[in-house]
This record gives structure tokens, sequence and C-alpha cells, in this order.
């Protein structure tokens, strides 16, 4: 018969085994979609097993299922993890402002190396879902983009929202493309241990200085315009028709 004092004392003791249960469920759920990032970027979404997932991660098929239902929805998980896990880190640099910390910067690119593996072999697979993580990541980038306009980081820009879809989809395409920045530069942007200076510098340069002078923006700038404005008599901006 369990007498009061019994029951408190089986309540503290199991206390701490549902909390470790939890621990270790919460821990294998981890495991899981981290090896699932890791196999989809090295041999995409069609290319991987769940089996091999599972192996990967130290634990059986069935406790994939039971926990994401297919593969299907293991992948939707690492799309959704990626794309948060970039937001944190783009957002918690451009809070910085101008005194943005570059040493912490490119120590996180090697952190961050099997997100870009996975995104490089995502981006091509050309399966449907590559346009929910497009349209998720460009939204967060439209996010920490506006953080980064209010910290002093970032110029201000006529059109917000397509700066953000051009700068976005250039570097995703360096991702897709970065076998050929390995040949010409040498550095390589998803599998290498060290900074990929060369492409830093290159891309520095271009955020921070400009390619055309001033000049020469004014006056495309002012034809282009023009243009707009032919192709939409009503006139104002996209944020102002919106």
């Amino acid at each position: 018969m369990l007498t009061k004092r019994s029951v408190r004392s089986w309540r503290v003791v199991a206390q701490p085994d549902r909390r470790e249960e939890a621990n270790a469920e919460r821990g294998g759920v981890e495991r899981i979609r981290d090896a699932a990032i890791e196999l989809f970027g090295q041999h995409g979404v069609n290319g991987t097993s769940l089996k091999a997932i599972a192996e990967r991660a130290g634990v059986s098929p069935a406790l994939i299922i039971h926990h994401y239902g297919s593969k299907d929805g293991l992948r939707v998980a690492c799309d959704q993890y990626v794309a948060d896990t970039l937001l944190a880190l783009k957002t918690d640099a451009v809070r910085q402002g101008p005194r943005l910390d570059p040493v912490m910067l490119t120590s996180q690119i090697a952190e961050f190396r099997p997100l870009m593996r996975y995104l490089a072999k995502t981006l091509v697979d050309g399966s449907p879902h590559v346009n929910d993580l497009i349209d998720k990541m460009v939204e967060h980038a439209e996010q920490y983009t506006e953080e980064g306009v209010a910290a002093g980081l970032v110029k201000p820009s006529a059109n917000p929202r397509a700066r953000v879809v051009v700068l976005f989809l250039f570097a995703m395409g360096s991702l897709v493309l970065h076998e050929h920045f390995k040949r010409l530069l040498g550095v390589d942007l998803i599998d290498g241990d060290e900074p990929p200076v060369a492409y830093l510098q290159a891309v520095l340069e271009i955020y921070c200085e400009g390619v055309l002078t001033p000049g020469t923006y004014q006056n495309v700038r002012s034809y282009l315009d023009q243009l707009e404005e032919q192709s939409d008599p009503k006139g104002g901006s996209d944020d102002e028709r919106d």
C-alpha cells in the first residue's frame, strides 16, 4: 500500500526520470535532424534513404517515422531549421551595426558549413518544396535587412524588397556555383576549413564600395525610372502600391 510519504518519494524520483526521458527524446530528434542535414547535403533528398539517416543518427528507421512521419516530413523540418538558424545568425550580426565583429563572422562560417552544403544541394534538386524554402528565407532576409538599416549597418533602399530578393538570390547562386569559385578563386564555400578570404574581400568591396561610379548610377537609374513609369501609369513604388 502506498502511503502519502511513499507517493511523494516516488514523485521525487520519477520527475527527474521523466525529464531525462524528455531530454533523451529531444536529443534523438536533433540527432536525426542533424544526420539528415548532413546526408541530404551530400547526396540530396532523393539520394538519401531513411535507413542511411537512421544509421548515421544511431536510431531505428521506425523512430524517424515516429518523430517526423516520413522522409518528406523530415525534409520540411530540416528546411525550417536551416532557415531559422540562418535568420538568428544574420540578425545577431546586423544588430551590431557598423561595429560588426569580423572575427565572429568568419568563425561562424566554418560552424555553419553543413547548412551551406545542405542549401547548395537542395536548391538544385528540382523539388517543389524549394519554392517554399526560398520564400521563407527571403522573408527572413527582409527582416534582418530592416534591422540592419535600423542599426545603421545597411543603407536604406528605394525598393527594399527588390534589393533583398536580388542580393539573396546572388548569395544562393554563389552556393550553387561553389565548385567554380573553388576553381577560379581557390576558395571553398561549403567544404573548406579556412574562411574564403578572396570571396569575402570581393563581396565586401562590392557591398561597401560599389562597382559603378555615382554618375553612372544616376544616369541609368533615371532611364529605368522612366521605363517603370511607362509600364505603370499609376506610378509609385512597390511598397506604396501594396
